[in-house]
């Protein structure tokens, strides 16, 4: 049987929620080049692949975290996704906004969030972690107890990683960027004369491409 990481992966491809460019590379809005692009609220539009997303969430998040009281989905990419586990789980949903409203109530946390309740964070997409670990800062500063967070695809880069250890974060991820384009070359997405330059900008993505 085939691992989760992989038919992540896969479903990520078929849908072109993922599209890989090395020979003609993206523009972040950061200013980085990058031979990838991803936009996982494709997969919304699948009725299948988006099951098998959610549901492979909340297996991973039952996994690996005990007693969830809540779940929390980050504005605006996982919000539909934490909806979707929180369902599956029969439990409260909130969302975290990037920052506090700027009318009514200034809210950033959008739901009831009861004090010491034990959270667990959706992501659809982890790359620097800044804006991940922010929605755990604001939660925490709310009174919430964050057991960790599961997110659909991460690219996995090394201050990603360091970031989520210094900030006592567990992650847990559906797939990362090395097993998504191992999956595309063998299912002929990209060719082997590619990988070299795919594996180089994981390494070194903010100089990649100058």
């Amino acid at each position: 049987m085939e691992s989760v990481n992989r038919l992540a992966a896969r479903q990520l491809l078929e849908v072109k929620a993922v599209k890989l460019s090395p020979d003609k590379p993206f523009t972040w809005a950061s200013g980085w080049k990058s031979p990838i692009y991803c936009d996982n609220r494709k997969i919304l539009s699948y009725p299948g692949p988006r099951k098998f997303i959610y549901e492979s969430l909340k297996n991973l998040a039952e996994q690996n975290f005990k007693n969830i009281d809540v779940v929390a989905g980050v504005a605006t990419g996982a919000i539909a996704y934490g909806v979707l586990v929180a369902e599956a789980m029969g439990k409260p949903f909130v969302y975290v906004r990037p920052k506090p409203k700027d009318h009514g109530t200034g809210s950033q946390i959008e739901g009831d969030l009861p004090q010491n309740a034990r959270v667990l964070v959706v992501e659809d997409l982890i790359s620097t972690g800044g804006s991940s670990l922010s929605a755990v800062n604001c939660l925490e500063q709310n009174g919430a107890n964050v057991l960790g967070m599961v997110a659909i695809f991460s690219y996995n880069f090394d201050h990603s990683r360091k970031a989520f250890e210094n900030a006592s974060c567990e992650l847990h991820t559906l797939t990362t960027y090395d097993t998504l384009i191992e999956e595309a070359l063998e299912c002929k997405y990209i060719e082997e004369s590619q990988m070299e330059t795919l594996r180089e900008w994981r390494i070194r993505p903010e100089t990649w491409g100058k």
